[in-house]
């Protein structure tokens, strides 16, 4: 049985590791993503519920309830760029 080089060994446990903590960071950034996805998704329908209910009050012309509704989709966003990065 021949015998293993030292060297050999170590570059490839080294790059063992470096391969398993790509992996790892890809998955976290996968999560992140996935997270500031759902974010959005809520925050589409809670703005749509937000305009809905501004124009069921009469609080305000349709065209102030539309930037209601521009305000919650844009703190969303927010919320999402904050989990993502």
């Amino acid at each position: 049985m021949p015998a293993r080089n030292p060297r050999f060994t170590a570059l490839a446990v080294a790059m063992a590791l470096t391969a398993w903590s790509g992996m790892s960071s890809a998955t976290e950034q996968a999560q992140q993503r996935r997270e500031g996805r759902d974010v959005r998704q809520d925050t589409r329908q809670d703005s749509r519920q937000t305009k809905q209910d501004c124009r069921a009050a009469n609080q305000k012309s349709n065209a102030g309830c539309r930037q209601d509704k521009r305000d919650t989709k844009q703190q969303g966003r927010q919320t999402a760029r904050d989990i993502k990065y």
